[in-house]
């Protein structure tokens, strides 16, 4: 079986669509299991690691009010960057990880608090966005790998959700199917 990554640059090649990455916690780790994936060139735009929580609202326009209020770790920041990225990048679909990785709490969230989120076309999406919310066990390492195979596993179900019977027939065929 392919992994995450591997059917996430699949499915938007077949489609001809691209994706974004916006990171946070996960620090490059989403950016670079996509571009492990054979033929990521394809599908995948580039990445945008705003660490700093300035970076949310100056890269990602991120509504600093939200990051006054609430902190870099919360639902609503996450779809922002996920439809930031996806805006300043160019790309029709956007992924963003934000959370609390450890050893200490941030914000005033316990460590394992994470958020991640896609942004496609609103067609395909009821509101353009989708945000899953994650209480993650684990040490700071495991905490970050969950996080990535999570963001990816959200973006599949959306991709695999939205794609028609034409498109998988289009796919079977490409690859030698009936």
């Amino acid at each position: 079986m392919s992994s995450p990554a591997t059917e996430v640059v699949r499915l938007l090649a077949v489609k001809g669509e691209t994706l974004a990455v916006a990171e946070s916690l996960t620090g490059g780790l989403v950016a670079a299991e996509i571009t492990a994936a054979p033929g990521a060139s394809q599908a995948f735009r580039g990445s945008v690691t705003a660490y700093a929580t300035e970076l949310k609202h100056e890269v990602l326009g991120v509504d600093a009010a939200l990051l006054a209020a609430r902190g870099a770790v919360d639902p609503q920041v996450a779809a922002q960057m996920a439809a930031g990225v996806r805006k300043v990048l160019g790309a029709d679909w956007g992924i963003a990880t934000t959370g609390v990785a450890g050893p200490e709490e941030q914000d005033g969230k316990p460590v394992g608090t994470v958020y991640v989120a896609v942004d496609g076309p609103a067609s395909e999406l009821s509101d353009g966005g989708k945000v899953a919310s994650l209480r993650l066990n684990g040490d700071r390492a495991e905490i970050r790998m969950e996080s990535v195979r999570s963001v990816l596993a959200l973006l599949l179900q959306e991709l695999a959700g939205e794609q028609t019977g034409n498109e998988r027939a289009q796919d079977t065929e490409r690859n030698g199917g009936f």
